[in-house]
């Protein structure tokens, strides 16, 4: 006996503890100094990136917290998952007198309960009150979905209410809540964000995620087909897609353009067009002419060859190509560097952007080194996320607006209209209340009491 006392008392402690109000406020409280505290630290960032900025004694700190990536960190999911019992418990502990008076076949009337309510109007008729019961119940019936005629001792009474299952949208909005928080920790336990970028031809089913060095395995392949690039005159990109094609076991099974903010869905899995770079071509043709001797010639060169010049007069090195060269301001985008070595003089840099081929003209050297012929090869940067609870979520929200606007427009009312007889008819007492908008229900009064007196005649 002792032993179920005891389980009983644990049990009935526990229960009051996630019951509690004030339960509530530490989680939210404590959710949103951790919000906080993710948004002064950068998430996701590399390693390097928080000892430079911390020094290595606070960046352990922050790695043992998982502060890194806060949002998934263990201790974040513990206290989401905590929310979520005390709003399930809370429910419960306030479901059952609500469900007496929502799902109550009969329910209590008493009428000393209306006699003295704010906004009550009483008029006078010369019928008898069986009479206006008769005159009354049908208009009453038609505004209220319930309604019913009490004979008392000293007077007839019609009882009416309406809006009575209003009082669940307080637990609609807590369900809301619950499936909010569900769909959240479902998608951080289950789902994940990465990138990958895939050159033109290419294929890949690894995705390294966003948040360290891992990666995942699809059970698919991405393809990138083809990738192309439009600008604006300023040289800003105005518009980047991708045609994207899913691999089976080495077939295809799905091929579709993306843009940005147009993915691509397969399989649970979204695919967002994010980024783009390009590709060093292996080699490029460049066109040379001497502006004294009017020679011209044309060579194919290789990243990092050097080629010597007619008559030994110089050297030219392709060094590298870059996909971004600032140039007085302006971005060139992809740019072939090269360095012109004339015998005599300082060697010059050389700059051949792909998109401008004859920009060296403007140099106005002795040689205009020209861009004849290059094949530009792209990579497609992509996001990849899947997120399997984004469906409750998205449940959740409609849930809330549902809820919201039940529990913040919509009310439990209930009418009383007391007949008392007199000796010239009777005398007609007409009160209501509601558990909320109590303005509401005084001026629905107020027009069912001009509307029942015209029936006094």
């Amino acid at each position: 006996m002792n032993n179920e006392g005891t389980t009983f008392e644990l049990a009935d402690t526990l229960w009051k503890f996630f019951a509690s109000v004030r339960l509530t406020v530490v989680i939210l409280l404590t959710l949103a100094l951790s919000s906080v505290i993710g948004t002064l630290i950068p998430q996701n960032a590399a390693v390097s990136d928080y000892i430079r900025k911390y020094g290595a004694e606070v960046y352990t700190v922050i790695s043992v917290l998982d502060l890194m990536d806060m949002y998934h960190s263990w201790w974040f999911r513990f206290f989401m998952c905590m929310l979520t019992l005390n709003i399930v418990v809370c429910s419960l502990d306030r479901l059952s007198a609500t469900f007496k008076i929502v799902f109550v076949k009969v329910p209590a009337f008493n009428v000393t309960r209306f006699r003295n309510l704010p906004g009550n109007c009483e008029i006078v008729s010369s019928r008898s009150p069986d009479d206006l019961v008769d005159r009354y119940l049908p208009l009453v019936s038609k505004k209220f979905s319930y309604s019913r005629v009490e004979t008392l001792d000293s007077s007839r009474c019609i009882f009416a209410e309406k809006g009575r299952w209003s009082r669940l949208g307080f637990y609609l909005v807590h369900l809301s809540i619950v499936l909010l928080l569900m769909g959240g920790l479902i998608g951080s336990i289950f789902g994940f964000d990465g990138f990958v970028n895939i050159p033109e031809g290419e294929s890949t089913d690894q995705v390294r995620l966003n948040s360290g060095e891992k990666e995942v395995s699809l059970d698919f392949r991405i393809q990138c087909d083809d990738f192309s690039v439009s600008f604006y005159e300023t040289g800003q990109p105005k518009e980047f897609r991708s045609r994207l094609t899913i691999l089976e076991a080495g077939n295809p099974v799905l091929t579709r353009d993306i843009i940005v903010n147009s993915p691509l869905r397969y399989k649970g899995i979204n695919i967002f067009q994010s980024s783009y770079g390009a590709i060093a071509p292996k080699s490029v043709e460049l066109g040379f002419e001497d502006i004294q001797t009017k020679v011209q010639f044309s060579v194919n060169v290789a990243i990092g060859q050097t080629i010597a010049l007619p008559g030994d007069i110089g050297m030219f090195q392709l060094k590298e190509v870059t996909n971004s060269k600032a140039f007085r301001g302006m971005d060139l985008g992809q740019t072939l560097v090269g360095q012109l070595t004339l015998d005599g003089q300082t060697p010059e840099e050389i700059l051949l952007p792909t998109r401008f081929p004859s920009f060296d003209k403007m140099r106005k050297g002795r040689f205009v080194i020209t861009l004849t012929q290059v094949e530009n090869r792209y990579y497609t940067g992509l996001q990849v996320t899947r997120d399997p609870g984004v469906w409750l979520v998205y449940l959740g929200f409609l849930m809330l607006i549902g809820g919201c606007l039940v529990t913040f427009f919509m009310a439990h009312q209930r009418l009383c209209i007391e007949i008392i007889p007199t000796k010239n008819g009777s005398r007609i007492m007409i009160a209501g209340t509601a558990n909320k908008n109590k303005l509401g229900i005084q001026n629905t009064v107020k027009r069912l009491s001009a509307r029942l007196g015209t029936f006094n005649g």
